[in-house]
């Protein structure tokens, strides 16, 4: 009875064991993901802790071995960026930020800087051993980033549209900021780190590809760019035009389609690069909706018409003698060509040049000094500043709603139960959205992006190949939009301090403080909004303070140095101050380059 009894019982734990055993949990592509995500994440921990960090707290550190081991941590760091950007950005600023503050723009918070862009100027051209508990700091600080990580990706599930998003976007990023230097400036080891972040991207795909000719398709793309990334490493001849269009565009649609053919679910987020985007120059990429204030701001035909009219009449300004065409002018790119327009009503110049309007509405912030987060915040701005328009908001409504012209047609544009008045905000989100209908990314350059090889000649795309390697423009003015916000999350738009003379032949610097003015960081003394090069051809003259009169005396102006390079002392120049050594040639080709950024309006 004893045996039959013990049987039974074996039988049942045989059972039981079985049961769980089928129930255990499926690994799906997003938690096998997440494993390798731990794993490469306790790589970089531990490299840094165990074989970084011991070597820098040598009593006489090795300068060649520290700068090997800070190559290598790098490469640790690229094969897990497309998810570390994406899932935790907050993180990531203090592992790979820039070397430079950065400011949250809604709540005004300075972050100094940290991470390994820091690490690379104590160790690049030359160790400053001074720096040594610095580094050592830094070292810290990035492996207390990667416990981040790994509290984040052993808590959090992450979704299978999310993977696929945060690739297609760190392909983006590579285009954009990895071939451009943007984050190894010393070191110039793009090409080689850039492989490796293709390379980790062909890892994670591999969960969701098959033996369909799609995924083989996307696999061997990925391989091909991975090669000629490795076998051209040269920085400065690095042909960006043949890798973008030969491999980067392909590879970016292949996931976009794989995307599709799995049927991945998508999880719609509001921000300016579409999700549906296959690469970066899809004729509707940019969505000019993203930085309205609120779903009701959203741009309509009726809208645009409106703020069109708006546009031209002087009926806004307290004199009601100037409109906002009369500073940015549609024949002129919508500047003025002026130095500086006029204080309203005198002969006084603005403390500013006019910029463009034209695909103003793709930034997230305006005006030189970046202090407005909206278009309809910049429109209440220069209605109400005395020295521009020298209006009111709420008078100028009061005007508009006793003209009956304008009264039906904001009644067609906004309709409103009852209407009593015309909103203030109503006129302002009007003018913001006939600024967001000026945007145009249909140049020559984008043409030849989308396929067209002829758009643009060998001196152009040597130009482009030049601005985004050698003459180092692609690190402030990115890819595609080529102004200062920064891809490809586009969120964030950058300001930096390049040593602006007061004029063209002097070696003092322009006495506007510019960003300081508004947020008073000492890193921001001079510092000013990286405007867009898009159409800038046409909008002459240059810099906030309108200083030089030609695209030549811009470049002469940067492949000196910046305002440093030209003798004037200034503790927080941004831009790198040595020399581009550009030659005439290839200044004439940049410049080339940029006048087939014109678009068509």
């Amino acid at each position: 009875m004893k045996k039959v009894v013990l049987i039974g019982i074996m039988l049942v734990i045989v059972v039981s064991y079985a049961l769980l055993s089928s129930g255990e949990e499926k690994v799906t592509p997003t938690k096998a993901i997440a494993r390798v995500l731990l794993t490469q994440a306790d790589d970089l921990s531990f490299f840094l802790k165990d074989q970084f960090q011991t070597a820098a707290e040598s009593n006489s550190p090795n300068e060649k071995e520290l700068q090997q081991l800070f190559l290598q941590a790098r490469l640790r760091y690229k094969k897990i960026e497309w998810a570390a950007e994406y899932f935790d950005a907050a993180t990531t600023r203090s592992v790979n930020g820039p070397p430079v503050p950065e400011v949250e723009m809604g709540s005004g918070q300075v972050f100094e800087p940290a991470g390994l862009q820091i690490i690379e100027g104590y160790l690049f051209p030359r160790y400053d051993a001074t720096k040594q508990k610095d580094l050592l700091k830094q070292l810290k600080t990035i492996q207390y980033g990667c416990n981040k990580y790994k509290i984040y990706f052993s808590n959090i599930d992450i979704l299978d549209g999310q993977v696929f998003d945060a690739v297609r976007l760190e392909v983006f990023r590579i285009l954009t900021l990895g071939i451009a230097g943007f984050d190894d400036p010393l070191t110039q080891k793009s090409m080689t780190e850039s492989a490796v972040s293709l390379e980790s991207l062909k890892s994670v795909l591999k969960y969701y590809t098959g033996n369909d000719e799609a995924s083989k398709k996307l696999i061997s793309q990925i391989s091909a760019a991975t090669v000629y990334l490795q076998t051209h490493t040269g920085f400065d001849n690095f042909n960006r035009a043949e890798f973008i269009t030969r491999y980067g565009n392909p590879i970016s649609r292949s996931i976009s389609d794989l995307e599709q053919h799995l049927k991945i679910h998508v999880i719609r987020y509001n921000r300016l690069l579409r999700q549906d985007a296959k690469t970066l120059f899809d004729p509707n990429a940019f969505d000019v909706n993203a930085y309205v204030p609120n779903a009701d701001a959203v741009s309509t035909p009726q809208k645009v018409m409106l703020g069109k009219m708006l546009f031209s009449d002087p009926i806004l300004s307290g004199t009601k003698t100037r409109s906002c065409r009369s500073c940015h002018q549609p024949e002129k790119a919508f500047a003025d060509g002026l130095i500086k327009n006029t204080v309203i009503g005198t002969k006084q110049p603005l403390k500013r040049n006019t910029p463009t309007l034209l695909n103003a509405g793709l930034q997230p912030s305006q005006f030189y000094d970046l202090r407005a987060t909206r278009l309809e915040d910049q429109v209440s701005n220069v209605v109400q500043n005395p020295d521009e328009m020298h209006g009111s908001m709420a008078t100028a409504a009061e005007r508009l709603w006793q003209n009956k012209i304008y009264r039906q047609l904001f009644v067609k544009a906004y309709p409103v139960e009852k209407r009593a008045a015309i909103d203030t905000l109503e006129v302002m989100n009007a003018l913001g959205s006939y600024v967001r209908s000026l945007t145009a990314l249909n140049s020559r350059f984008d043409a030849y992006m989308r396929g067209d090889s002829k758009a643009m000649n060998k001196d152009e795309l040597h130009g482009f190949n030049l601005f985004m390697g050698k003459a180092k423009c692609g690190t402030c003015h990115y890819m595609p939009l080529f102004n200062g916000n920064l891809p490809p999350r586009f969120i964030k738009m950058e300001s930096e301090v390049i040593g602006v003379p007061q004029s063209a032949t002097a070696h003092v610097i322009d006495d506007d403080l510019g960003r300081f003015n508004i947020i008073q960081t000492p890193s921001f003394k001079h510092a000013f909004k990286v405007t867009t090069v898009r159409n800038a051809s046409r909008t002459a003259p240059y810099m906030h303070n309108g200083v030089f009169k030609t695209l030549d005396e811009v470049m002469d102006f940067y492949n000196k140095g910046g305002g440093t390079g030209l003798g004037i002392k200034i503790d927080n120049q941004t831009l790198p101050f040595d020399k581009l050594n550009l030659s005439a040639k290839e200044s004439k080709d940049i410049i080339a380059f940029i006048k087939s950024l014109d678009s068509k309006y």
